[in-house]
């Protein structure tokens, strides 16, 4: 017997899935059928290819009603939020409209003597590592471009979501794609690591924590693999004083705290002005106070457990370390937190760069509320931070926006808003959150190659 992978149900801590992992053997043969199948893959006219991949996206829609209770049993976020077929589909949606635009050849120029113009080609064998977080939307952002590339895409997702491939992978063979050239596959470690190191994949994409794609580039060093990591977050909103008071606590909370904090692009810290920072603090206080803890299968919980008792074991201990050194909780304990996985929201002011929980990625609900008095001094300290994926901007004046966000070292600007992808902008970030970029037209540009073309025509 092999490795099993067991996924434990943060609403009891029981098993709720467990999948034997593939043999060494099983694994290369998987990646090797990936690259059988390719070239006859890519060969498809385009259109046919994006028609069967929104196919499998429709039928992932189809199962929506069974996936909702799954991902609360698997990794605890609430029923009453309907699960994530709407960002799955727009994303996907997006990546189709803008294909064939995206693909084409770039024309440099021809004459009576020359041709001259840029394709764009699969990679070959695409290797999606996915996370638990939001295992539907962040894996299509992937699997979707790849599959319309041309490019095969081999899946392994985490653990705690362990059934979320095995259904794409069904809805996808279901709607016509080759089982060839979509395939979800459960590997341990040091497999993935092997397969990386011995070119079975042509391109990797992952998803997951910083040591996770250390992990990744390691074992593609020498090889030259492409990687693209998304990675790590410690993501900034500021409060200008022209700033919407209340849609901005509603936003910046609502970034802060949904999927009880465990969002790549959740709001970690929060720097207010100092005209309305005591007003944005009561405000926000209401709001977590007003929070239901409990069950995500009972349609009245608005914060479920956090996926795994070591993740809420990791914020119970920022947070009691901040307190420590000085910082203010505002949060009494709710009675449904259990000192395992359902933790109560917490709101922390009195809060410095000194702690951890302002510097190290906490991935759960709880944010710190620091009070600034300029421009300067809010760009230091959303700087001041070793991630860079997004930040959030409140003011009513968009020069000014656009003059800040020049300054912060970040993958994107939000302006008013926070904590959403648009799949027509690049998702990408710098600094320990990665590199590489998804969705977008560069996310094609990042799953193809470019391949030149010089051709001189035989004149008389």
């Amino acid at each position: 017997m092999g490795q099993t992978l067991k996924c434990i149900s943060p609403i009891d801590g029981s098993v709720f899935a467990e999948r034997e992992v593939l043999s060494r053997e099983d694994a290369f043969a998987a990646a090797e059928r990936a690259r059988t199948a390719q070239a006859a893959w890519a060969a498809r006219p385009l259109q046919e290819r994006i028609d069967l991949v929104m196919a499998g996206v429709a039928a992932v829609g189809a199962m929506n009603d069974e996936i909702v209770p799954e991902l609360a049993q698997m990794m605890g976020r609430p029923v009453r939020y309907g699960g994530e077929f709407g960002g799955f589909n727009e994303r996907a949606s997006h990546m189709a409209k803008i294909a064939e635009e995206s693909l084409a050849d770039i024309e440099v120029g021809e004459d009576a003597t020359f041709k001259r113009y840029i394709k764009r080609l699969p990679h070959g064998v695409v290797f999606v590592v996915a996370p638990w977080n939001y295992p539907y939307m962040t894996a299509i952002n992937t699997v979707a471009p790849a599959l319309i590339a041309g490019n095969t895409v081999v899946l392994k997702h985490a653990t705690q979501t362990l059934l979320v491939g095995e259904r794409m992978a069904k809805a996808f063979h279901s709607a016509g794609v080759p089982e060839d050239v979509f395939q979800n596959v459960f590997l341990d470690h040091g497999t993935t690591s092997e397969l990386i190191a011995n070119r079975a994949f042509d391109f990797v994409n992952f998803t997951g924590s910083v040591g996770g794609g250390q992990a990744m580039e390691r074992a593609a060093a020498g090889t030259f693999t492409g990687v693209g990591t998304e990675l790590g977050g410690k993501d900034p909103g500021y409060v200008m004083e022209d700033a919407d008071l209340d849609a901005a606590v509603d936003t910046l909370i609502d970034g802060a705290m949904f999927n009880s904090g465990q969002c790549c692009c959740g709001i970690e810290r929060i720097y207010v002005h100092e005209s309305l920072y005591d007003a944005f603090v009561e405000k926000a206080i209401a709001i977590v106070k007003g929070y239901k803890l409990g069950n995500p299968l009972d349609p009245d919980t608005t914060i479920g457990p956090m996926a795994n008792v070591r993740f809420a074991e990791e914020v119970r201990g920022q947070i009691a370390e901040a307190v420590e050194a000085g910082a203010v909780a505002h949060i009494e304990t709710f009675a449904e937190d259990d000192g395992g996985a359902y933790l109560t929201p917490q709101i922390l002011t009195n809060v410095t760069h000194d702690m951890r929980v302002m510097r190290e990625e906490s991935f759960g609900p709880v944010v710190g509320i620091m009070k600034v008095s300029s421009d300067e001094e809010a760009i230091r300290l959303m700087n001041d931070s070793d991630f860079g994926l997004t930040a959030s901007l409140w003011t009513a004046d968009v020069e000014r926006a656009q003059a800040v966000g020049d300054q912060i070292e970040t993958g994107t600007v939000f302006m008013n808003r926070a904590d959403y992808l648009d799949p027509g902008l690049c998702w990408t970030g710098c600094k320990d959150t990665g590199r590489g970029g998804g969705l977008s037209v560069i996310g094609y540009h990042n799953l193809t190659r470019p391949k030149s073309y010089h051709l001189k025509k035989v004149t008389g």
